[in-house]
């Protein structure tokens, strides 16, 4: 579309994905509540989130032409006369998101205590990262389905270690190789390496990882993310105890799945894997 990593989508990928995310659907937990998010979120929400501290190359902030008809019109005349309009804008009160699950964690926190067990979510959004790129496995704009579990640590412990037990037998039915394996963040500069070690030696994050074709690099398709008290600390969110509240997130990527299906299976639906065809439907 003009821009490195942002792709309009055919009626046959639509398909796919549709498909897809009928799959995971049927993978959720009946208590799940769903949200749907829009693909923009409060920039203040952002910002007591830490994600401007962690990753600021990746945020994407909206920006607009504020201020009288009078300096609007002359920004707009700038540009007829070959200038720059955006020199003219500023900030606006909202950011792209840049993970489905960032609006979930101030929604909870206004309701107060968690129930006995905590709360489950399956959320999903379209996100933004500033990463631009001509390949198909890092995109800018793309779909992100999240299972979200907010409780106490044993319970967000034993969400994650099924997730994890899981995720092979989903690989298996979409008929995609796979590792499994830990991983961290691209937490940004010098300082960002230290939490993205820290990461690692916590074991806070695995990705189930695939490569598009024989000898690529793998892709991360899903993520298994224990955040251990850290939102339930920014937003005060507490357990039934009245302990912060422990997060963890099961992330999938629908674009990065959909495009590692058509890299490994092909064009031609008809001659996907029987397995896979039976899992999706088609």
């Amino acid at each position: 579309m003009g821009v490195d990593g942002v792709y309009a989508r055919t009626a046959l990928y639509a398909h796919v994905v549709e498909r897809l995310e009928s799959y995971i659907t049927r993978q959720r937990d009946p208590t799940a509540e769903i949200m749907r998010f829009p693909p923009v979120m409060s920039r203040k929400q952002l910002e007591k989130s830490g994600y401007l501290k962690s990753f600021p190359n990746l945020l994407g902030c909206v920006c607009a032409l504020h201020g009288s008809e009078a300096s609007i019109r002359s920004a707009v005349d700038r540009y007829d006369n070959g200038g720059d309009w955006t020199s003219s804008v500023t900030s606006s009160d909202l950011v792209l998101s840049p993970a489905a699950c960032y609006p979930v964690y101030p929604i909870v926190a206004t309701r107060g205590q968690l129930p006995a067990g905590g709360l489950q979510f399956d959320i999903e959004a379209d996100v933004f990262r500033h990463e631009p790129s001509r390949s198909l496995d890092r995109l800018q704009s793309f779909r992100m389905r999240e299972f979200v579990r907010i409780g106490s640590p044993q319970v967000i412990v034993e969400f994650r270690e099924s997730w994890m037990a899981k995720a092979p037998l989903l690989a298996a039915d979409l008929s995609l190789p796979f590792t499994i394996d830990v991983a961290n963040d691209p937490f940004f500069g010098r300082v960002g390496q230290v939490m993205a070690v820290s990461q690692r030696q916590q074991a806070l994050k695995f990705e189930l990882l695939i490569p598009y074709y024989p000898s690529a690099p793998p892709t991360a398709c899903m993520s298994f993310n224990y955040h251990r008290e850290y939102f339930g600390q920014v937003w005060s969110i507490h357990d039934d105890k009245g302990e912060l509240a422990h997060t963890s997130c099961v992330a999938f990527g629908i674009d990065r799945l959909t495009v590692a299906l058509f890299a490994i299976h092909g064009l031609d639906l008809e001659k996907w894997p029987a397995v896979t065809k039976a899992a999706l439907g088609l």
